[in-house]
Order: structure tokens, then C-alpha cells, then sequence
């Protein structure tokens, strides 16, 4: 009789065996000493975490796979090797809070650091988030805001969305306008205007955004050197009162204002950091990087329905058009799975349906006006 813990176990061992690979290409691609030894040494405990459950499997009368992470898991182990670490930081770091607690409930882990390593980890991958300055976390596609600014820096995830909405968008105009039975050069230049007037209106709402935050940034951090100018020991006092509440003691904390204070620029920095959370060096980021960014994010996914316009016509360059686009709204779907964990199957079909649905809908608007018109 099958072991009804095995399920379980295999379960979690899938999940160490991932994170360990993980946190190894991570070690592998980063460039800091200090920061690859701290993903080594997370690599380490997952690995212990792993042999421990492939322990129990055994035990519990399964055998035990080899040690292949999964799809999401290589996928992101291929972006931390192509791209750096900081671009899969924040993934993986939202991965280790939503895990955190998995073994809470599980007996076998009584008694044992597992619970606490994985708190550990969590803690560890969010001051690694909190105090990294460098790579595409910072002033990359992190800058993205307007329509994801929810995504809070996550690199990966601002790339798939923006291009989704390119694609989404355009393939919507483009079925919308092959209901109305026009020509195919007519639909070529219709997808090539909508993917340069949407790409246009994202490059210019990121551009606006970024740049309304950085003018925002710069009034408040000129605010912040007046009260310096007119209180410096008001501000220290602030200041005291922040690295107390970071769980400084109150001697180490006013040793630590003081020497702030003692010089502005030191002192500008600082308070613009803590009481503004502010980077004034970045001050949100650069509204032509995002701008950029966002055009070509855009437009690499409204490109996909109107590229078979280039070399087929009629009903073949319509019907090609879906298809492609269809597979792309699988792809675009499956790849937030690197984000939310669900199902790769599940997610990609999901997008493909609300894809289809929209662009049926616009084909069938526009046949109906097409019609009307004629």
C-alpha cells in the first residue's frame, strides 16, 4: 500500500531541488564576492532540506527522481545566467515569502532548523532586495511605470505584461478590421499604425510618469535641505528616532545621527533615503529609459499578428495571423507562471482564451460594421 505522506514528500523535495539550482546559478552569475557566497550558502541549506526529504521518500517505500528542476525553475536558473541575478530577485524572493510557512503544519519538521531557515531565507532575499542598488533592479526595465506600476521593480514580470499589452491590443485592432473584409495591405498598414500609436502612448505615459515622480522627488528633497538649513538638530532628531525604530539602541542610534548630521550632504542623503525613501542619486529612475524600454516592450508584442501581413494575403495571412497570435497568448500566459506558480498549462490556456474571446468579439464588431457601411 502506497505511503500516503509520499505525495507530500515528493512535493516538497521538487520544491528544494528547485531552489537549490536556483540559488546556485545565481552564486554562478553574480558578480559580488560577498553576494555569491550568501546564495551559495542558501544553496547549501536547500540542498540539506532536499537530501532530508529524499530521506523520507525512501523510507516512505517511493523512489526517489532525478534531481531535473522543473520547467519554471530552469527557466528562471537560464535569466539569472543570461541576465544577472537582480533579474530574478524579486521572483524568487516572492516565491520564499509565499513558502515560508509550508512546513509549519508538517510534522516531520518538528524539531528541526527547517522552519527557521526558510523565515531566514525570506528575511534574507528582502534586505538583499531592500539595499540592492545596482543591476536591471534598479534603473532597467524597474523604472516601468504607469499601467504596472504595481510590479514594484520586478523586471521579468514589467517585460511579459508590457509586451502582452502589444500584442493583446493589436491583435484585437487587426481581427477587428479583417471582420470589415478589407484588403491585406489595408490590414498591414492598420497593425504597423496600431503598433506604432500604441507604442508611442506607452513610451510617452512612461515618460510622463518618471518624469512626474522625479520632479516630485527633487521638490521634496529640496524641502527636506531647508528643514536641515533652519533645524538641523530637529532633522537629527528624525533621524535618531528612524535607526531607533530599525531596532538600533537608542546610544547606537544617536551616535549614528550625530555623525549624519555633522555633514549636509551626508545628512541630505540620509534623511532623503530614510524619511522619503528616496534614492537621490536615481530619484525614480530615467524617464528615457523607461520611455525606450517601453516602446520596444510594446512593440515586440504587437509586431506578432501583423507579421504574416508581410508575406501572405487574403484569408491565409488572416488565418496565420491568429494562429501566431494564439501562440503567442499561450507563451505570454505561460510565462507568468514564473511569477504566480500556477500551472503552465492552466495559465497559458487562460491568456489564450481571454485573447481569442477579445478578438472575436472585435472581428465580429467589425464585420457587422463592415456590413453596415458597404
Amino acid at each position: 500500500m502506497t505511503n500516503p505522506n509520499l505525495k507530500r514528500y515528493l512535493t516538497n523535495w521538487h520544491g528544494e531541488v528547485d531552489s537549490a539550482a536556483q540559488y546556485r546559478a545565481m552564486a554562478s552569475a553574480e558578480k559580488s564576492k560577498e553576494l555569491s557566497q550568501v546564495y551559495s550558502n542558501l544553496a547549501t541549506i536547500e540542498e540539506k532540506h532536499r537530501d532530508f526529504w529524499e530521506d523520507h521518500i525512501q523510507k516512505a517505500g517511493g523512489s526517489v527522481p532525478k534531481r531535473r528542476p522543473t520547467w519554471r525553475a530552469q527557466a528562471l536558473i537560464f535569466l539569472a545566467r543570461l541576465l544577472g541575478p537582480d533579474a530574478v530577485l524579486s521572483t524568487i524572493s516572492e516565491g520564499e515569502k509565499a513558502d515560508k510557512n509550508q512546513y509549519a503544519p508538517q510534522p516531520e519538521t518538528q524539531g528541526t532548523s527547517m522552519l527557521a531557515d526558510e523565515h531566514g531565507h525570506d528575511r534574507v532575499l528582502g534586505e538583499i532586495l531592500n539595499t540592492q542598488t545596482e543591476g536591471a533592479s534598479g534603473t532597467y526595465l524597474a523604472n516601468l511605470e504607469g499601467r504596472h506600476k504595481s510590479l514594484e521593480g520586478n523586471t521579468l514580470r514589467a517585460a511579459v505584461m508590457g509586451a502582452n499589452d502589444g500584442l493583446c491590443s493589436n491583435f484585437s485592432l487587426v481581427m477587428g478590421v479583417a471582420g470589415a473584409s478589407l484588403a491585406s495591405h489595408a490590414l498591414l498598414l492598420t497593425g504597423l499604425a496600431g503598433l506604432l500609436a500604441g507604442a508611442c502612448s506607452m513610451a510617452l505615459g512612461e515618460w510622463l510618469s518618471v518624469t512626474n515622480s522625479r520632479e516630485l522627488s527633487e521638490r521634496e528633497i529640496s524641502i527636506e535641505e531647508s528643514e536641515y538649513d533652519l533645524n538641523p538638530e530637529g532633522e537629527r532628531e528624525e533621524l535618531e528616532l528612524i535607526y531607533e525604530s530599525k531596532g538600533m539602541s537608542p546610544d547606537q542610534a544617536q551616535k549614528l545621527a550625530d555623525l549624519m548630521i555633522s555633514d549636509k550632504s551626508r545628512a541630505i542623503d540620509a534623511l532623503t533615503r530614510e524619511e522619503l525613501g528616496i534614492d537621490p542619486q536615481e530619484k525614480g529612475g530615467s524617464p528615457w529609459t523607461a520611455a525606450i524600454t517601453s516602446f520596444f516592450l510594446f512593440s515586440t508584442g504587437a509586431i506578432v499578428p501583423v507579421f504574416p501581413f508581410f508575406f501572405l494575403t487574403g484569408s491565409r495571412a488572416i488565418a496565420a495571423s491568429a494562429g501566431l497570435s494564439a501562440l503567442a497568448l499561450f507563451l505570454f500566459g505561460a510565462l507568468t507562471t514564473l511569477f504566480t506558480g500556477k500551472p503552465v498549462l492552466f495559465a497559458g490556456t487562460r491568456q489564450l482564451v481571454m485573447g481569442l474571446l477579445a478578438a472575436a468579439a472585435t472581428f465580429g464588431l467589425g464585420h457587422l460594421l463592415g456590413v453596415s457601411l458597404s
